[in-house]
């Protein structure tokens, strides 16, 4: 298997942005030997940095140590825990342990500049929205193939030459597969730098954007995007809008784009793919597969393959291929469900409610029966003050068949979404029981 560089660039170029200056990828490369020979033996690191610049060079540290790098799907001590447990021989490197090696007398230490297209780079989990969390292994070749396209679709949408930078402000966990390769990676091989924070309030987004130099890459999801539309503060104008762990809808996309006066780009895949298309919402509803990807519809299932998998990779999505390279989502497996005869989409039914006037958030689902032959029924958590249920009820009842209303449909304070904004299955049980 031929070796991959661990970096792209020569010394000067900028690779971050921390405290108010730029780092270049030199000084970069030094905290990255000074962590690497600090790291104890072992086979694996659980990165639980926040800090994106410290998780980065502990990303890369940990390359050049040969360690996989394990990603949990949250940083609560027992879910790190069961990590731990099923991955022997691991460190946990957090801010305070890289800080700590960064402000001592940190060790003179050589750097790797490549690594074999075939070491196992790092292991992401799902986010469990549709379930348990599962392991997913990404190889080093599998990494540059994916990040080479994220980085020329990028590019594309800025306008800009393959060598020139952008700088990115990322609101998304670096330690979620859709973090890493849009925040981690490409600073790491894809030629771009990164805000070394995780603003999650609109001010704070647009304090960090406002520190860098276009171009300005904002990379986020629906909810965070939603908050800046909705908010009156004033707002920097960004080179490119990136969004993506769910769905977003046209005249959202519409709105970031005139709010944050630039494309928006929203981006498909999973973390057991990684991002495999894009689409400018805004203008399309059909997607634009990778060069390399090939789609084969299976019916519920699609087969997906490229030439720097490992294997084929079955994807959890039915789609409707328009071309060669073209396609459009049609739903997913564990998102269809059927009530005497008839099929309706839990997405779709989710953004009839969030059309309603007064609905600040909401999603639909089906609850778990441990019944097998109980009827289908799904429910409703609703964030609407100014709103009842009955008038949500009497709203749905213009667009939704009968069977497919919601029942329960249930007015909450708020959703139990994770820090990528995601709803985990199991919190909509819990709140559920507790609001019904």
């Amino acid at each position: 298997m031929p070796q991959l560089p661990l970096f792209i660039g020569d010394g000067s170029r900028p690779i971050a942005w921390r405290d108010g200056r730029v780092v270049s990828l030199g000084d970069f490369r030094r905290d990255v030997a000074a962590i690497a020979a600090a790291l104890p033996r072992g086979e694996s690191v659980v990165n639980l940095c926040d800090d994106r610049y410290y998780f980065l060079a502990a990303y890369a540290a940990a390359l050049s140590a040969k360690r996989t790098s394990l990603l949990p799907p949250s940083r609560v001590e027992q879910v790190v825990c069961e990590v731990e447990r099923a991955n022997p021989g691991t460190c946990r490197v957090d801010d305070a342990r890289v800080e700590s090696i960064l402000r001592g007398d940190a060790q003179d230490g050589a750097v790797e500049h490549t690594l074999s297209g075939d070491f196992t780079a790092m292991i992401g989990y799902t986010s469990g929205s549709t379930g348990q969390p599962k392991a997913n292994a990404k190889r080093w070749r599998a990494v540059h193939g994916t990040n080479a396209c994220n980085a020329a679709a990028a590019r594309r949408a800025l306008r800009i030459a393959d060598a020139d930078p952008a700088w990115i402000v990322a609101t998304v966990p670096p330690q979620h597969m859709y973090g890493t390769e849009l925040s981690v990676l490409l600073p790491l091989i894809g030629g771009m730098a990164v805000h070394s924070g995780r603003p999650l309030f609109v001010a704070d987004i647009a304090a960090a954007l406002e520190e860098l130099p276009s171009p300005r890459v904002l990379v986020s999801t629906p909810i965070h995007l939603r908050a800046i539309v909705e908010s009156g503060q004033p707002f920097p104008a960004a080179s490119l809008v990136i969004s993506a762990t769910a769905p977003l809808s046209q005249s959202l996309a519409c709105a970031v784009e005139t709010r944050l006066r630039a494309p928006l780009l929203e981006m498909f895949g999973s973390t057991e793919t990684c991002v495999i298309a894009t689409r400018r919402t805004a203008l399309e509803q059909a997607w634009h597969a990778y060069e390399g990807i090939s789609l084969t519809p299976q019916g519920e299932t699609t087969l997906v393959e490229a030439p720097w998998f490992a294997e084929a990779v079955v994807l959890q999505d039915a789609i409707e291929l328009d071309g060669s390279e073209r396609f459009i989502v049609r739903g997913r497996h564990s998102d269809m469900i059927e009530v005497a005869g008839k099929r309706a989409s839990l997405s779709d039914l989710t953004q009839r409610v969030l059309a309603i006037d007064g609905v600040q958030d909401a999603v639909v689902f089906q609850p778990e029966t441990r019944e097998a032959k109980s009827i289908v029924r799904v429910a409703a958590l609703v964030v609407a003050p100014t709103l009842s249920a009955r008038e949500i009820l009497e709203a749905l009842a213009v667009s939704v068949d009968p069977a497919f209303v919601p029942r329960p449909l249930v007015l909450v304070d708020s959703l139990p979404r994770n820090e990528l904004g995601k709803l985990p299955r199991s919190a909509l049980t819990d709140l559920l029981k507790r609001s019904h």
